[in-house]
């Protein structure tokens, strides 16, 4: 298919959009809240928060404020309550920005005329979403998009991993296992304590209670802390080698400049290496969000 000097390829032959239809406009610009509607993600990201919730409420609830160690339980209580606090803001960071969404639509040939291709230069549309795919783009079939350096899809997040929300997804994995080890090394200590005292006064609740619940604190620290430090060193494996997931499990042959290492580092998690590579706070803009609240309410983009 010729058109304007260059072509087009696509893996079924669709039709060009005329004018504007179907066409969303760029992401990102400011008038849409993203979140994918899709009832297994929105199951799994509230499992994640309970589960979090969960351990916070047997750490601090049935081995911190029971113990006769104000200082052990103090400082503890605010290291394990300020790691999850970053832990679920990372999640929702990761949940609620767009991952590097392409147009929906934008296949026209306005569009095109204004990228001011060379003569003869080949580009890509998506069948599916009917957008121009940028280099190293993949479709995503449950957020129904194509993704900018889209790694995976994780229902955990309920969202695909891609250009934008990378860094916030490293770093929910990297709370996670900080949270998941803290945790089981306070169970350790806790069941140390009460065999010691023979279960009295270890806990407010009643010795039965306690093991049970302290039992799946543990159960749930190791299966968290397996899979969030496997996922974090993968997610850090891909960044210094300027390789996604997908890209890696094809086998495709790199056409693009590899920034590897700190490079990679610093393009995720922004500029030289600072606290602000593990805030999941950084860059977060309130007055736009309470401006589009004030506009009549948050859209949902997908």
């Amino acid at each position: 298919m010729q058109s304007s000097g260059h072509r087009l390829r696509d893996v079924e032959h669709h039709a060009l959009l005329s004018g504007e239809e179907d066409y969303e406009g760029p992401p990102g610009d400011g008038e849409r809240v993203w979140f994918i509607r899709d009832g297994c993600g929105m199951v799994c990201a509230f499992m994640t928060w309970f589960l979090v919730l969960y351990a916070d409420f047997v750490v601090t609830f049935v081995m911190l404020l029971p113990s006769k160690n104000f200082w052990y339980a103090l400082v503890n209580g605010v290291a394990f309550n300020c790691l999850a606090v970053m832990a679920l803001s990372a999640h929702l960071r990761t949940m609620l920005t767009d991952p590097g969404a392409v147009p929906k639509g934008n296949a026209t040939k306005e569009y095109m005329d204004s990228l001011q291709l060379k003569p003869g230069e080949v580009i890509y549309k998506c069948p599916k979403c009917c957008s121009i795919k940028p280099e190293r783009a993949h479709h995503c079939s449950i957020c129904k998009r194509c993704i900018r350096k889209m790694d995976h899809h994780c229902p955990w997040v309920n969202n695909c991993v891609g250009e934008n929300n990378q860094k916030f997804f490293v770093l929910f994995t990297m709370y996670i296992s900080i949270i998941s080890t803290h945790a089981l090394i306070l169970s350790g200590f806790q069941f140390f304590s009460c065999v010691k005292v023979q279960w009295s006064e270890c806990s407010d609740f009643s010795p039965p209670v306690t093991v049970i619940l302290m039992i799946f604190l543990c159960l749930e620290g190791l299966l968290f802390l397996t899979f969030t430090a496997v996922m974090f060193g993968t997610q850090i494996h891909s960044i210094c080698n300027d390789e996604t997931e997908i890209e890696r499990l094809k086998n495709e042959k790199p056409t693009w400049e590899r920034r590897m290492r700190w490079e990679g580092m610093k393009t995720v998690f922004g500029g030289q290496p600072s606290l602000l590579w593990i805030n999941p706070f950084a860059g977060l803009r309130l007055r736009r969000l309470l401006s589009r609240t004030r506009r009549g309410g948050p859209e949902f983009s997908v």
